[in-house]
């Protein structure tokens, strides 16, 4: 469908038809992807409002429907985070979606997570636009949405984050974004390898990481055969010096494994972004 659509689409409007085409050339020029990987790229964002727009009417029709590969992924992750408290009770657990297949299922995801580990709610920062086919809060009450963009209390994101991670113990944290997503400068980011190249990579989580101590739990999502399944990394100890580059590592795994259903394809910046101080 996702396929048909854009195909359609791409014959009256353009702008369609170029953002397909750049997100596949990305991923074969920049990333050296097989041809056939790349183009199935070209129609990531249609698949990602198919996936946003049957989980958001669905849950509409039916409160709280969640489908069975998807709460069965919430249980693994759940027993997941349950494992890193028993062994260190003491240290918070940042579970860390990366930007792939849907930022709805993301978030229905994390709300059962949140559910199993017997929290009221969970703190989930994000900068994807809310209520675009609804209200989102009536639909994921256990939710609480800390919102970057346009958020006039941004300045004290940090704080209410530190506060979340303090009170429940986990937190929500997308630490795959990239450089070119951030509003302030100078870019608060950390020197990475990527590619065999120097990049950049979001630092926010590693301040607060260091802070508290904190796990990071970095997973992803994907979507074939009409059903979800879940890639998941080994935990970071977001103390130690080399987490930044273990997180890197990661993030090009994921984009080498499922670039065509990461979220942002297509943007020229990249991780490359201020790749010198």
């Amino acid at each position: 469908m996702a396929k048909a659509a854009w195909t359609l689409h791409s014959l009256f409007n353009c702008d369609v038809l170029a953002s397909g085409r750049i997100r596949a050339e990305i991923g074969r020029d920049l990333l050296g992807l097989p041809k056939s990987q790349a183009n199935r790229a070209s129609v990531g964002a249609q698949l990602e409002s198919f996936v946003d727009q049957r989980l958001h009417f669905g849950r509409q029709l039916r409160k709280l429907e969640l489908w069975p590969d998807l709460d069965a992924i919430a249980r693994e992750l759940a027993q997941r985070v349950e494992t890193l408290k028993r062994e260190a009770p003491d240290r918070p657990v940042f579970l860390s979606p990366f930007h792939y297949v849907s930022q709805y299922a993301n978030i229905v995801l994390v709300e059962r997570v949140g559910q199993l580990l017997g929290l009221e709610s969970m703190a989930v920062v994000s900068g994807v636009l809310q209520n675009q086919y609804g209200d989102d809060h009536a639909l994921i009450p256990g939710i609480k949405v800390l919102y970057t963009y346009g958020d006039e209390h941004r300045n004290n994101l940090g704080v209410r984050v530190a506060r979340s991670l303090k009170r429940d113990g986990v937190a929500v944290l997308f630490a795959d974004v990239p450089p070119f997503t951030m509003h302030r400068y100078p870019m608060q980011t950390a020197g990475v390898t990527m590619f065999g190249k120097h990049a950049r990579i979001h630092n926010g989580i590693f301040r607060l990481g260091e802070t508290f101590k904190a796990h990071m739990l970095p997973f992803y999502l994907r979507f074939g055969q009409g059903k979800f399944s879940l890639r998941s990394f080994p935990p970071l100890d977001l103390s130690v010096a080399t987490a930044p580059q273990m997180l890197a590592d990661y993030i090009e795994t994921a984009l080498l494994e499922n670039y065509e259903q990461w979220l942002p394809a297509g943007h020229p910046a990249m991780y490359a972004f201020a790749p010198t101080h």
